[in-house]
C-alpha cells in the first residue's frame, strides 16, 4: 500500500507557475498532483505526439478552477468539484487557474512527461 500527499509527492516539472508533482503509488499508476496557471496551453507541448494530443488516459479531481479540454472531436469545460476521466487523444488549456490530482498509468504518463519536457527544454 502507499500513500501520498502534495508535499511528499517530488516535483517533475515547474517554471512559469506550473507545478506537477508525480509519484508511483502502484499497481501501474501514478498519482500527480498539478497546478496550472490561467492561460496555461499545454498543446504546444503536445506538438509531436499522435494527433499532437495526450495519449495517456487520466481519472481525476479538479479542486480549484477551470479547464478547456480539446479533443479530435471539439471540446468540453471541465469546473471545480468534477471527478473526471479523460482518455488518450485530449490537449487541456487552464482557463483559470487549475489544481487538480491525477492517477495515471506510470508508463505511459512518464512517456508524456519526457515529451514535454523535451519540449520545453
Amino acid at each position: 500500500m502507499t500513500a501520498t500527499t502534495r508535499e511528499t509527492t517530488p516535483v517533475v516539472l515547474e517554471g512559469g507557475g506550473v507545478d506537477l508533482r508525480v509519484k508511483d503509488v502502484g499497481g501501474g499508476l501514478s498519482a500527480a498532483f498539478i497546478h496550472l496557471p490561467a492561460g496555461t496551453d499545454m498543446g504546444p507541448a503536445l506538438k509531436g505526439l499522435q494527433g499532437d494530443l495526450c495519449q495517456c488516459p487520466h481519472w481525476g479531481y479538479l479542486f480549484k478552477g477551470r479547464i478547456r479540454m480539446r479533443t479530435s472531436d471539439g471540446e468540453e469545460i471541465y469546473e471545480a468539484g468534477q471527478a473526471y476521466y479523460w482518455g488518450p487523444g485530449h490537449a487541456p488549456e487552464a482557463l483559470e487557474d487549475v489544481d487538480v490530482v491525477e492517477f495515471s498509468p506510470t508508463e505511459e504518463f512518464t512517456a508524456v512527461l519526457d515529451h514535454v519536457k523535451s519540449q520545453l527544454g
